[in-house]
């Protein structure tokens, strides 16, 4: 039963999303603004709330769940392997398929008026120190996401490390997480009234004749994506890790739905949890490397970067030097790991991309116009990502479906 009702919530959001933008055809901006886009407003600062605690709580519970240390080393050695492996082909996979296509050959846009603020790369002495947090309630309370990973996985460490000592306080952190599952899932039962107000509004505001001279920056990420996930994800989990194609199509079928309508990774969370244990990853894995490539695996926003970079590259005549290219796949890398889940952070970090390889920052305002429709599309592949991930390394540990799993206790 309660899979019906599940299944039957991630359809009702893609109904949303579709009257959302019929609505928003016929409605003006400021009608929107005024009555239609605070449920939008809504919905995202709900899952704003409940994300924070419920990363934090599932990479402890995951973490401390792992008693053996040297294989929490190994878990997490692989998970960031896996990780910074398909972010680079990912970037690699969206400059070679725009170059073929040639997205922003042909156009003709003015970009008068457009401007948008620089944005610098931080050293990376600077990023690597602002990873630690040196006040963890004060990450917690700023949604600071990679401190509060950094904290968590410490945390986490240190109270695996104690063994019996540590039992009740681990039990504590598995029934937080468990209660913020609940609570998301239960959050999202507002999920179609959000996706339908957030996509009113932005139809109503940009509406459709925006996106006819874009759609083949549209087309062209479409195309990357869906290649990226037929020659990377299938083959792997087909043949390495075994799982019928059926079976990860229909349990993952609820996060990628999730993803797609709101926009954000976060949202898809809990949802991605449950999908990954049907498919066979242990609790702890699935309960570290989830919440972690929330934030820092981001294979959709990478194919992105490399299309737009393109895109913009050649509505400007910039001709991208192998170096160019070079530095975009290392740029990407590096910006996915400051990529919080939360809807148009792909925006922020194309823009420091840009910089380095020279591309006016006007194009940057010129992609933000259609960005909600890419953002779908780069959202709902940050999550098969993540659920990649935990199933890959599930498999690489030899535990894939090793624990039974029951949704009555997750």
């Amino acid at each position: 039963m309660e899979k019906k009702k599940s299944f039957g919530l991630a359809w009702m959001m893609l109904l949303g999303l579709v009257l959302g933008t019929v609505f928003g055809t016929f409605i003006s901006e400021s009608f929107a603004t005024d009555y239609i886009k605070p449920f939008g407003d809504l919905f995202i600062r709900l899952i704003r709330m409940v994300v924070v605690p419920l990363v934090f709580a599932t990479i402890i519970s995951g973490v401390a769940g792992i008693a053996d240390i040297s294989k929490l080393g190994r878990v997490a050695v692989k998970t960031l392997l896996v990780y910074a492996c398909t972010t680079g082909v990912a970037v690699i996979f969206g400059l070679i398929i725009a170059q073929v296509v040639q997205p922003g050959t042909g156009l003709n846009f003015s970009t008068e008026g457009l401007s948008i603020n620089e944005v610098k790369a931080p050293a990376l002495k600077d990023t690597l120190l602002n990873i630690v947090p040196m006040n963890p309630f004060d990450a917690l309370s700023k949604g600071s996401m990679l401190q509060i990973i950094f904290f968590a996985v410490f945390f986490g460490f240190i109270l695996a490390s104690m063994g019996e000592k540590g039992k009740s306080l681990q039990g504590f952190f598995d029934g937080v997480g468990e209660v913020m599952i609940k609570m998301t899932n239960a959050v999202m039962h507002y999920a179609p009234i959000g996706v339908f107000a957030l996509i009113a509004f932005t139809v109503s505001k940009h509406g459709l004749a925006v996106l006819l001279p874009l759609l083949k920056l549209v087309l062209c990420s479409f195309i990357a994506t869906a290649l990226f996930f037929v020659i990377v994800y299938i083959p792997v989990v087909r043949v390495y890790v075994g799982i019928p194609l059926k079976r990860f199509f229909k349990d993952i079928a609820e996060p990628w739905i999730i993803g797609f309508t709101t926009c954000s990774s976060a949202a898809a969370l809990a949802s991605n949890l449950v999908a990954t244990r049907k498919l066979g990853a242990t609790k702890a894995i699935a309960s570290f490397s989830i919440p972690l490539g929330n934030t820092i695996n981001m294979n959709g926003t990478s194919i992105y970067m490399g299309v737009c970079a393109v895109f913009a590259a050649e509505i400007y005549g910039i001709d991208l030097t192998m170096f160019d290219q070079v530095t975009i796949v290392l740029m990407g890398i590096v910006a996915a790991i400051g990529t919080a889940g939360v809807p148009s952070a792909g925006l922020i970090m194309m823009s420091v991309v840009f910089t380095q390889v020279g591309i006016p920052l006007e194009a940057v305002a010129l992609i933000a116009s259609i960005d909600r429709l890419l953002d779908m599309i780069r959202t709902s592949a940050n999550v098969i990502g993540d659920a990649f991930t935990a199933i890959c390394v599930t498999k690489m540990e030899g535990e894939l479906d090793s624990e039974e799993f029951s949704e009555e206790s997750l």
